[in-house]
């Protein structure tokens, strides 16, 4: 039986596939289990696979989503350990056998994650790291206030889903974050503080914009409010406990929806930014007034941005006011 295994979920998407393949098989030299779940696609993803040996070829009749070709993965898998992957992005050299071995010697952790190499539309590396740090232990509480866990850098027991189940095909964009919260509430965590992954980024090209990124926040703030304040660890904390938690993530949610709103109204996508008010109007009322005066900084910079950095190039400017923020 396999100690680990592999899963990469891919929808008519096979460009990528074959070096997502690659990476997995590098990343673990006792040879990790590949199972790669074809969320019924249309185009030549399957004779593409047919092509990649030492693989397990899984296909969903009907488009199951992320979440849902995940959990088929999950039902055909045999490692001891495992590891989402998706088709676009690329695992590190050796890194599945180390993670493994942080959990063989932490028997109380259920996961082990690390640090993502954020890359570009290629997939290439650009140099930039996610997260900055890596708590460990119990990250619960801070679990519940944002999602510092790239989904791919994550190697977890495969037990611990007898205790938290599977993921939930109905929160698209948070079900691998749901996944860990639960986790978190019963295990503690291990991390490796160095890049485990290459992260590919969406771009807006890519259909994976604003309006989405409101979806995604939207159901985070859902499943906070309707399941996550209802774990029994959280119903047995005490009442500043609770509302700490809360406050933290409205305060970081707020952060992202107002950068998201005043990049929608600066690129002149006002739908887009009402969406985004209409989010930050659900937040506690503290964070909306923090995220209102983060937009006027914005708007200030824009308007200097346009003055002071003239002919330089756009991608400079965005640049600077990206680290202004």
């Amino acid at each position: 039986m396999p100690k680990i295994s592999v899963i990469i979920t891919t929808h008519d998407r096979p460009r990528l596939l074959r070096r997502a393949v690659e990476s997995a098989r590098a990343a673990s030299a006792a040879g990790a289990e590949i199972i790669v779940v074809d969320d019924a696609s249309t185009d030549e993803t399957a004779e593409v696979c047919r092509g990649l040996g030492g693989i397990r070829y899984v296909r969903a009749d009907r488009n199951q989503g992320v979440a849902g070709a995940r959990n088929l993965g999950l039902l055909a898998c045999a490692g001891e350990y495992v590891s989402f992957l998706d088709d676009d992005d690329v695992r590190l050299p050796g890194t599945l056998d180390e993670q493994a071995d942080v959990l063989e010697s932490a028997p109380r952790a259920g996961l082990v994650y690390g640090q993502a190499l954020l890359g570009d539309r290629d997939g290439s590396p650009t140099g930039e790291l996610f997260p900055g740090l890596c708590p460990r232990g119990d990250i619960f509480w801070e679990l519940l206030e944002r999602n510092f866990i790239p989904c791919g850098s994550v190697l977890f027991r495969k037990s611990c889903l007898q205790s938290v189940g599977l993921l939930d095909g109905d929160n698209a964009g948070v079900d691998d974050w749901d996944l860990w919260v639960r986790v978190a509430e019963l295990y503690a965590a291990e991390a490796l503080e160095r890049p485990v992954i290459v992260w590919r980024q969406s771009t807006a090209s890519s259909g994976q914009g604003s309006s989405r990124t409101f979806d995604v926040i939207s159901r985070g703030l859902s499943l906070l409010r309707h399941r996550w304040l209802a774990l029994p660890r959280v119903r047995v904390a005490q009442p500043d406990r609770r509302r700490l938690a809360w406050r933290g993530f409205s305060d970081n949610v707020a952060e992202h929806v107002i950068w998201e709103t005043a990049v929608a109204t600066a690129r002149g996508r006002f739908g887009w930014a009402w969406k985004g008010l209409a989010l930050a109007l659900r937040l506690h009322p503290l964070s909306l007034l923090g995220a209102l005066l983060k937009w006027a900084r914005f708007s200030t910079l824009r308007v200097l941005a346009s003055g002071l950095f003239a002919g330089q190039g756009a991608a400079e400017s965005k640049a600077r006011l990206k680290r202004a923020r």
